[in-house]
């Protein structure tokens, strides 16, 4: 899998039906996970989006979720640009350049979902998000 950079949208508890109207403007396939399929203690998130992802024909990547109750989402700030792959010395490249002299909001280690991950916004105010997924087996 090569490393591919796209955004990263946030959403104020619509994100399903955001991503699924997107899918019907772009086509395509979309994949989402739940905050309860990964044991999220809130009852009221079960059913709320944690990670949404969807593939167009056109080669297009959109990836989008519902904003947890713990973090703040205000209209202008409810995006990242989000890197991921399986590269991991590539993509931990990315993430020790990006992160120097950043605000660091979840540092790059392994997650509940398996994969390696962290988030930080850079000195110039960008939100990032590094994504590494793991071998399975």
């Amino acid at each position: 899998m090569t490393s591919r950079l796209n955004p990263y949208l946030s959403f104020d508890g619509d994100a399903r039906q955001a991503l699924e109207f997107y899918k019907d403007v772009f086509g395509g396939t979309l994949t989402v996970n739940t905050f309860g399929e990964f044991g999220h203690p809130d009852a009221a998130q079960a059913d709320k989006i944690m990670h949404g992802m969807l593939e167009t024909p056109a080669g297009f990547t959109l990836m989008g979720a519902d904003t947890p109750p713990e973090m703040q989402r205000t209209a202008g700030n409810n995006y990242s640009v989000s890197i991921s792959g399986d590269d991991e010395s590539e993509l931990r490249g990315y993430w020790e350049k990006l992160s120097a002299d950043a605000s660091v909001s979840v540092p790059l280690e392994k997650q509940m979902w398996g994969d390696v991950f962290g988030m930080c916004t850079d000195r110039f105010g960008v939100p990032w998000m590094v994504n590494i997924t793991q071998p399975q087996g």
